[in-house]
């Protein structure tokens, strides 16, 4: 009786599996900003977030896109079909005044955007 011999599909797959767990992180691309720490617990990730960043300088963008502020809301609407429950990430720069964060998170929230987080990275352990 033949039987198909799987070892070397097996083998290949896991060769794959290595190389697309190592590929992955680096396909994220974005706006580079300073974030700052928390030893916050971490959001369960849904689809595709939405990312608003803020700058050191100010600037806003929408994913990858700069936006001014007055344009925001009708871009995020747009994107997100009216869907006003939809999950909007803010990552402001660390050294960024706090004022133009909040100016930025009230903007969102007034246009009924209710589940609005604030993006940190995880501490660093230097000892």
């Amino acid at each position: 009786m033949a039987a198909i011999n799987v070892t070397p599909f097996v083998d290949v797959m896991l060769v794959l599996l290595i190389v697309f767990m190592v590929t992955a992180p680096l396909l994220t691309t974005g706006v580079q900003v300073d974030l700052p720490q928390s030893r916050a617990a971490g959001l369960p990730a849904q689809d595709e977030p939405l990312a608003v960043t803020v700058t050191a300088d100010g600037t806003i963008y929408l994913q990858e896109t700069e936006v001014a502020l007055d344009q925001l809301v009708p871009r995020l609407v747009a994107i997100t079909e009216e869907n006003r429950d939809a999950r909007v990430f803010i990552r402001g720069d660390r050294g960024l005044v706090y004022g133009r964060i909040m100016e930025v998170v009230g903007t969102i929230n007034r246009a009924g955007f209710t589940r609005v987080a604030l993006v940190s990275e995880p501490p660093r352990d230097d000892g």
